[in-house]
């Protein structure tokens, strides 16, 4: 019986032996992977970030589709718009 026991131990064992070196070259990879992203990102040529705003998209302006700021204020200066509101007293 206690062979048994100590079979089934060094089996266990050796299971997890190999689990940890899997788990040790996946971080591995994970740690080099983020040290090639970061020196992407640091030392990169492309500093700049495009614009997300809707008013500056190029597309966009092609569709008639404005910031909802500017389209708001456009409505609002119309002077036939019968929705208009009175921003004055």
């Amino acid at each position: 019986m206690a062979y048994y026991k100590t079979l089934l131990l060094t089996f266990v064992v050796q299971i997890y032996k190999e689990m940890l070196k899997v788990l040790l070259l996946c971080l591995g990879i994970i740690a080099l992977a983020m040290i090639f992203l970061s020196i992407a990102v640091i030392f990169g040529h492309r500093h700049t970030f495009r614009s997300l705003h809707i008013g500056q998209s190029k597309a966009m302006r092609d569709r008639g589709i404005h910031c909802v700021q500017s389209m708001d204020k456009m409505e609002r200066r119309e002077a036939n718009n019968r929705h208009r509101v009175k921003e004055r007293i």
